[in-house]
């Protein structure tokens, strides 16, 4: 029982002394990334203590039956079931309550800000391809601009990207914005942030899509809205100086 009482110390310890150091997530940037972060660090006292008492009640157990004397056989506990039934699902109803207002934000269509598309992102294997409108603001026409590894978004208002993938699932995962989507092929999600101000972020591939999941990997660049039109009038120059543009 004492070991496992120190074991439990010591992870709590730990916890404390990441999150103290810097040593936990990434520094967050998106606006609403603080609710997810809490609702993460919810998550995680609920299950570690459910995990110390389990822990607890077995290492009660196995000291209890080491105990000499007749041991006596058990057929079942209608209360207890009842009990290790009924207080996980409380729990699990819980967490789904607690997170509905992000839920919604995050990823209901009617809820987001009603703001164009920013960017399409396109993941294949082992790459991330990003495709802005050209001057027309549409997607799909001839003078689309294209560009790979480094999405380049404007600071201090909404960002819509609209995630597609040419082969197999892959996610688009950028940490310090604590945003996460699967890009299945066939359907065409959309995601949506704000960062207040300039950041420089990365961007990870969290589905196992290949030999080649390690190595894909890209950037997020925040900008403010001067450099971000710079960056899209210069995209435009190259696309015309490729002669990609048959109008």
């Amino acid at each position: 029982m004492l070991l496992i009482l120190l074991l439990g110390a010591a992870a709590v310890w730990s916890f404390a002394a990441a999150r103290a150091h810097g040593w936990w997530f990434p520094e967050n940037v998106s606006v609403f990334g603080a609710r997810i972060d809490a609702l993460f660090d919810l998550n995680l006292w609920i299950t570690g203590g459910v995990f110390v008492l389990v822990f607890a009640l077995l290492a009660w157990t196995v000291a209890r039956g080491a105990l000499p004397g007749r041991a006596r056989p058990v057929h079942g506990d209608l209360r207890l079931e009842l009990v290790w039934t009924l207080v996980p699902a409380a729990i699990f109803v819980g967490l789904a309550v607690a997170q509905l207002d992000e839920w919604r934000e995050l990823k209901y269509a009617g809820a987001r800000p009603h703001v164009a598309v920013t960017a399409r992102v396109v993941a294949s294997q082992f790459d991330w391809h990003f495709v802005y409108p050209g001057p027309d603001r549409r997607f799909d026409t001839l003078d689309d601009l294209e560009t790979t590894y480094e999405l380049v978004v404007p600071a201090g208002e909404p960002v819509v990207l609209q995630l597609v993938s040419r082969d197999v699932i892959h996610s688009f995962f950028v940490p310090g914005l604590r945003l996460k989507q699967d890009v299945v092929p066939g359907m065409r999600p959309e995601v949506w942030f704000e960062v207040r101000g300039p950041a420089d972020l990365e961007l990870v591939c969290a589905e196992l899509c290949g030999w080649g999941h390690y190595k894909m990997a890209g950037r997020v660049r925040v900008v403010p809205r001067a450099a971000f039109d710079a960056h899209l009038a210069a995209l435009e120059r190259a696309f015309r100086s490729n002669g990609k543009d048959e109008r």
